[in-house]
């Protein structure tokens, strides 16, 4: 009997095929990137990481369909992104919850833009706010809650319209220290736990070591992709390690040493 044929490997959710972009602005044409070819992987969730100005979040903007690469292409399930698509959720570095809005009222914002059934949209938004810990204050305004709340509901906002790949620019930069690292770690569990496709844009090294299953090192201006690490720590043989248990595993060290020296943030004097 003919042994079975091998399982082919998963498209890819997220592609990016030999993408440029250049823009016009008072001086002229500037390249912000150059030949950026990188795959998402169904359910991955990979950091990007360079210099100011290198084009991480332009990156974001390219897949989110907001802006249109000059060259190359970008595609989400093997289609070409030529507009805004539903697929994709961006969160963004403010929360940009609207002060006159409950809380329950702002996370209903992308379902209302996009159009989609009310009912059943606050019906997911009371579920995700419930299951984020802010059930009991579905009826506040956003000036009643602390930094990382707001954040909370702007990731409940951003889940609420049920993207498949989630964008996540610097998230947690607003944010106090102590703060931002135990966002990470409830922000990281939700996102595994919903089983998204995951692309997080930030300047923390140890963000993206402690967050994500792939770090991708972009060059300075025009950004292209430097090098790609993938991150394994030995105690996590079954899962993935939680942010802060991963900033605390003997191999963090190392992955942060690596990438630090990659990045080429050296100042010119």
């Amino acid at each position: 009997m003919p042994a079975p044929a091998a399982a082919s490997p998963a498209s890819p959710k997220v592609e990016l095929r030999d993408v440029g972009l250049r823009y016009f602005g008072l001086e002229g044409e500037t390249e912000a990137l150059r030949g950026v070819s990188l795959s998402v992987a169904p359910g991955e969730f990979i950091a990007i990481i360079g210099p100011s100005g290198c084009g991480k979040s332009t990156l974001l903007s390219l897949i989110s369909g907001i802006v249109m690469p000059t060259e190359g292409a970008v595609l989400i399930d093997g289609k070409s992104v030529t507009e805004p698509s539903r697929k994709v959720g961006y969160m963004l570095q403010q929360d940009y919850l609207f002060e006159w809005r409950t809380i329950l009222e702002n996370t209903l914002l992308g379902a209302e833009i996009q159009g989609a059934p009310l009912a059943k949209a606050r019906g997911r938004a009371t579920q995700l706010l419930t299951r984020y810990g802010l059930g009991q204050f579905l009826n506040h305004l956003p000036r009643q809650l602390s930094g990382g709340m707001r954040q909370r509901v702007a990731l409940a906002r951003t889940l609420c319209t049920e993207p498949d790949v989630v964008l996540l620019d610097e998230p947690f930069s607003a944010l106090d220290s102590q703060t931002r690292l135990a966002l990470a770690d409830e922000i990281t569990e939700i996102l595994r736990r919903e089983e998204k496709t995951v692309i997080l844009v930030t300047h923390d090294i140890g963000e993206a070591v402690s967050m994500a299953e792939r770090v991708v090192v972009m060059s300075r201006r025009p950004g292209q992709v430097k090098s790609n690490h993938a991150i394994r720590f030995a105690s996590a043989a079954a899962k993935r390690l939680a942010p802060l248990a991963a900033r605390k595993a003997p191999e963090f060290n190392d992955y942060f040493s690596t990438l630090w020296q990659e990045l080429d943030v050296h100042v010119e004097r």
